[in-house]
């Protein structure tokens, strides 16, 4: 039997077009309050603590989802604008019974959402999702249901400045290596990280100056940030010289990517070898296992071989790489796009400001470059390419499309991987092949989008 599947929640929490059902003036009050519905059933007079990003509707979405906790009896706290994983380290270390977070991460300013942590600091479980969402829907289709507004409109910004300080100096008190030597170029992405990534490199001693923080609404991943990792290598390059390596982050700062002294982007499979060779020389790399998700390229895989590490594969998105880490007790787990996970401290999900201390900790104490870090990664050819779709129909059940990929396995016979899937967050489906030769891949990675575009194309 079948587990039902969720409507609203994707892999990253409730995610749309800002204005848009879910995520309209009644669709968030109702999300606050079938929230706060489900957290007094077990927790009477239940804390939640609340953040945002700096697009131009988080604002009323936060102030729309607040009133919603507020009616079904929760008492809310606004940390305003600070990132996803700022709200994850206050849920678990302040006692919240959850952590709610409106932002759309790397999406574009016009789209925004919803997410949800336990108070435990971990992204809720697919089961509890699902049990909100019935209330929601329930609430919708019962006007009489729906829960008064009784209270006066509380604003989530400019939030407690006193809740952002507590996660920095978290962050902070976490180093143990000297970093003031290390020259840094850093892009906010006109996100969340502007409320918090000057304090806390200044705190730790850091040589920093910052691309990308000023944001107003709109500019959010705007041709920055992780999104555009090319922004940052490239001003890099042309200022060759005057820094040790760039570090730009996502919209909520969930994820980060880097670049070396020379302009040359470092992704997160490069993160995660990097680190992984660190904890395993420090004997501190649980069963001398990492976990990874099934687009991160072979040649991590290889590389890590070599030093003894083994590669296991969960599904794209942070919270089932957690999920796999958790099973296996790994302490070490991230995706290509920049999500690292660490479980050697108190952090629950991914966060790109942790990230860029460990890596900048790790090159303080080697005294090596990031170039020399990875130098012996050698990354097979891959592309991804995204096809819009109609419909998610599994791929299986279209013939089409299913003899394609079929037809491409049998092609690259082990000396290659295609994986395709579904966006979480977006109607697209994704399409990733490596080979051995530019040439193949970009064929067979053509003939597959060509059997989606043409089955289930817009």
């Amino acid at each position: 039997m079948t587990s039902p599947t969720r409507q609203l929640f994707g892999t990253d929490g409730i995610r749309g077009v800002a204005g848009e059902f879910p995520l309209t003036l009644e669709s968030t009050y109702l999300i606050g309050g079938a929230l706060g519905h489900n957290l007094i059933r077990s927790a009477p007079h239940a804390r939640v603590v609340i953040g945002q990003d700096t697009r131009e509707s988080s604002s009323w979405i936060a102030d729309r989802a607040l009133l919603g906790l507020v009616s079904s009896g929760c008492e809310v706290h606004s940390a305003g604008v600070i990132t996803t994983p700022g709200v994850a380290y206050l849920a678990r270390s302040r006692n919240y019974a959850a952590g709610v977070v409106i932002s759309a991460s790397h999406n574009p300013w016009t789209d925004n959402g919803i997410k949800v942590f336990s108070g435990d600091g971990y992204k809720l479980p697919d089961s509890h999702e699902l049990a909100i969402e019935k209330e929601i829907f329930a609430l919708l289709q019962n006007p009489e249901r729906h829960v008064p507004v009784s209270v006066k409109p509380v604003a989530s910004l400019p939030g407690d400045a006193s809740l952002r300080h507590a996660y920095v100096e978290w962050l902070a008190h976490s180093v143990k290596t000297d970093l003031s030597r290390l020259r840094v170029l850093v892009d906010c992405a006109n996100g969340a990280a502007t409320a918090e990534a000057p304090e806390l490199f200044r705190a730790c001693g850091l040589q920093a100056t910052y691309l990308s923080a000023c944001p107003d609404g709109k500019n959010i991943n705007d041709n920055c940030g992780a999104l555009h990792p090319e922004t940052l290598a490239r001003a890099i390059a042309e200022n060759v010289g005057q820094f040790d390596l760039g570090v730009t982050f996502d919209g909520d700062a969930d994820r980060v990517l880097f670049s070396d002294a020379n302009g040359r982007v470092v992704n997160g499979d490069a993160v995660l070898l990097i680190v992984a060779r660190d904890m395993q020389s420090r004997g501190v790399l649980t069963g001398s296992t990492i976990v990874a998700t099934t687009m991160s390229n072979m040649g991590l895989e290889i590389a890590l071989r070599k030093a003894g590490i083994r590669l296991l594969r969960a599904n794209v998105g942070d919270k089932y790489v957690l999920e796999e880490m958790l099973k296996t007790d790994a302490i070490l787990g991230g995706e290509q796009s920049g999500h690292i996970i660490f479980r050697d401290g108190e952090a629950t999900t991914g966060d790109g400001l942790l990230t860029s201390l460990r890596v900048m900790e790790i090159m303080a104490r080697s005294g090596k470059s990031l170039a020399d870090l990875i130098g012996d990664l050698k990354v097979f050819p891959q592309t991804i390419q995204n096809i819009r779709v109609r419909e998610k129909m599994p791929f299986a059940q279209v013939p089409e499309i299913q003899r394609t990929i079929e037809a491409a396995e049998r092609e690259l016979d082990g000396n290659g991987r295609v994986v395709v899937r579904y966006s979480g967050t977006e109607a697209l489906a994704r399409v990733m092949v490596e080979a051995e030769s530019e040439e193949k891949m970009r064929t067979l990675a053509g003939n597959i989008a060509g059997a989606i575009k043409t089955a289930l194309g817009t």
